[in-house]
């Protein structure tokens, strides 16, 4: 028998059944056996090479041919936890750790990835190649790694090594390879982009353009009463379960420790007072003030000797003719080089050593045993003549003058005091007990109170505070129900909170929200009635009647907009965008249109008349600054259509469960 099974298997016909097997396995079956790998990728990008754009996505070419990158998880996390850093700086206290962790964030970041991965192969297939010097030359540039303005290797070392994650020098240098490969094709396409004088010219004709519109608002029809069937409401409801999802909420338990609230503490001693009053002397006098005026002869560090013995000759003689008893103020207003002061005389105004001035001034001016002309005085601006013109000396506030402000401080230091005692007997009850607030609650002298449930972002009273939403809505709190540390929310203020119930997002079930589908289904038909009559205005329009006649027919309120510009709120941008989508009317004729608005309104419009835009009255100034911007806008649309047509003919999968 194993005879005949060998004779009959070695024939033609087998031979032929065989070859038809082997087709569909190597094209779907054999992948599996001779390609058998545990993945690890979040995203993989697969894309026909340079030379054969159109190849066909088959398992044997896309093997063979196409160019395959991945994009790992370790490589993703990292990008994660980079857009995570900077979301954070930027949003501050208000920033939700929990929140920023959703699908929408890690497709949103994931997206940007696969874009770069994209640009880059293709910069690969184009031979766009970056050089070792370029790529030392860029590190060195990093202010990061600077020191006094200079590349610093330890530096770099270890700015590398704090990161998250860390990077070796290697892996930095492989990071702006890539990324430099990304930019030049890039930079490549935006600094080849152009337009001609003809198309700057019809664009201007088109942003200049003006139209004449007629516009009424279409009212909705009459208030619908009437009752609905079950089975339209059901159909809604399951069509529309979106619209009818309760937010995650969450019901809180608290402490509020108020030192505002607590009660006046004992007026301070005399002791204490005097204690306070020596320790704080300084804030109790009042410096010595002069009132000055002065004349600059300017004198650059710059200049030659020449030029700073003139200007230093030029003070003397002015000091001489002052001490002389010259008027200083007129020789001020005529000489002096200071543009701040020389139109009041050279007038400062009162002047305390305090740093205000610079410093060879301010010395020389409580130098001067009273009022007076000094020397010249030189300083970085010049030389500087100096009049003293009145002393005020300086004085101290006796204690009793000092007292009312000395117990005010005292009384405040004393609340602040007992405010971070009670709170540091709070947190040790706490930590015995990390479940409960009740014990914490009565070594404070406090009730235990309840808020909520409030959703995340629209809490009231404490859980308005930013610190308590992203405190209430944290992992922990939710999952262990522990209560959180002491949340400050104003000055000698601070909460202690605990989750006491969590309810997730969830569709809220019809029998509790059946008004509001019979809400959505009106609106829906009103709105759609509303549409259908305007349509209807537009077709009749169309064939020649005139939306005056039946704007008054229907009394509808008609405006009428002569030369109406682009962006013009006429009666909303984005009615206006409508009219310069709309074809320019024929001779005679008007380009009817609606719109409906985001904030539902419909509007039936005419446009009359095109006024094309007058290019002559843009200078060749304008012309010229109008290319420069649009120049780079066009770089970028290249750039972006390229992205989108390389992702286009590449095939991308996506991992999510690893996200």
């Amino acid at each position: 028998m194993l005879q005949a099974l060998r004779e009959k298997s070695s024939g033609w016909i087998a031979t032929v059944i065989l070859a038809l097997l082997i087709v569909p396995f190597a094209f779907f079956g054999m992948e599996q056996y001779l390609f058998q790998r545990n993945e690890t990728f979040v995203a993989k990008i697969e894309a026909p090479p340079a030379w054969w754009p159109s190849a066909p996505d088959a398992w044997p070419v896309r093997k063979l041919l196409w160019k395959t990158e991945e994009i790992g998880a370790d490589e993703f996390r990292s990008s994660f936890e980079l857009v995570r850093q900077r979301q954070r700086q930027m949003q501050g206290e208000s920033f939700d750790a929990r929140q920023f962790e959703s699908i929408d964030n890690k497709r949103k970041v994931l997206d940007e990835l696969i874009d770069q991965r994209v640009m880059r192969m293709a910069a690969q297939r184009e031979g766009f190649e970056v050089g070792d010097a370029l790529v030392r030359k860029t590190i060195e540039e990093i202010p990061a790694f600077q020191v006094d303005g200079k590349f610093d290797p330890q530096r770099y070392r270890l700015q590398l090594a704090s990161q998250v994650p860390k990077r070796t020098p290697t892996q930095f240098d492989a990071e702006i390879r890539k990324e430099l490969q990304q930019t030049m094709l890039r930079n490549q396409l935006q600094g080849s982009a152009f337009v001609t004088a003809s198309e700057a010219q019809r664009l201007l004709g088109l942003l200049t353009e003006k139209r004449d519109v007629s516009y009424a608002i279409v009212p909705p029809p009459a208030a619908d009463s009437s009752a609905i069937p079950a089975a339209d409401i059901a159909r809604w409801y399951k069509e529309h379960q979106e619209d009818f999802r309760a937010p995650e909420t969450v019901t809180i338990e608290y402490l509020d420790i108020d030192g505002n609230a607590l009660p006046a503490p004992a007026p301070a001693d005399e002791g204490i007072l005097l204690q306070r009053y020596e320790q704080e002397k300084a804030r109790f006098v009042e410096p010595e003030q002069r009132l000055t005026s002065h004349i600059l002869i300017k004198a650059d560090e710059g200049a030659d000797p020449a030029a700073q013995k003139a200007a230093e000759a030029k003070a003397q003689d002015l000091a001489k003719q002052a001490r002389a008893g010259a008027d200083f103020a007129a020789l001020a207003r005529q000489h002096s080089e200071d543009e701040g002061s020389k139109g009041g005389g050279g007038d400062l105004g009162w002047i305390s050593k305090n740093g205000a001035m610079v410093k060879p001034f301010e010395d020389a001016v409580f130098a001067m045993n009273g009022p007076g002309v000094s020397a010249p005085v030189k300083s970085d601006f010049g030389w500087h003549v100096i009049q003293v013109r009145e002393v005020k000396p300086g004085s101290t506030v006796p204690f009793e003058a000092a007292r009312a402000e000395l117990e005010k401080v005292e009384a405040e230091s004393a609340r602040e005091r007992a405010f971070n005692e009670i709170v540091g007997k709070v947190v040790d009850e706490v930590l015995k007990s990390p479940t409960v607030l009740a014990p914490a609650a009565r070594v404070a002298g406090l009730q235990v109170q309840k808020l909520g449930p409030f959703a995340r972002g629209k809490g009231a009273g404490i859980a308005a505070n930013a610190a308590v939403q992203r405190a209430a809505f944290s992992e922990l709190a939710i999952q262990n129900r522990i209560v959180s540390d002491a949340i400050e929310i104003g000055p000698n203020h601070s909460v202690l909170i605990r989750v006491v119930e969590h309810v997730p997002e969830q569709v809220q079930p019809l029998a509790q929200v059946g008004d509001r589908v019979v809400a959505a289904i009106r609106a829906d038909r009103a709105q759609k009635a509303t549409e259908a009559d305007a349509e209807a205005v537009v077709g009749r329009i169309r064939k020649g009647e005139s939306l005056a006649t039946i704007a008054n027919d229907r009394k509808w309120i008609l405006t009428n907009f002569p030369a109406v510009p682009r962006g013009a709120p006429a009666p909303d941008a984005e009615a206006v965008e409508a009219y310069f989508s709309t074809p320019a009317p024929a001779e005679g004729k008007v380009s009817p249109g609606k719109v409906t608005l985001q904030n539902g309104m419909t509007i039936v419009f005419a446009v009359t008349k095109v006024v094309r835009g007058d290019t002559a009255e843009v200078t060749p100034e304008q012309r010229a600054a109008f290319l420069q911007e649009l120049a780079p806008v066009v770089g970028e649309l290249d750039v972006t259509a390229l992205g989108k047509t390389q992702r286009r003919q590449a095939k991308v999968t996506i991992a999510e469960e690893r996200l």
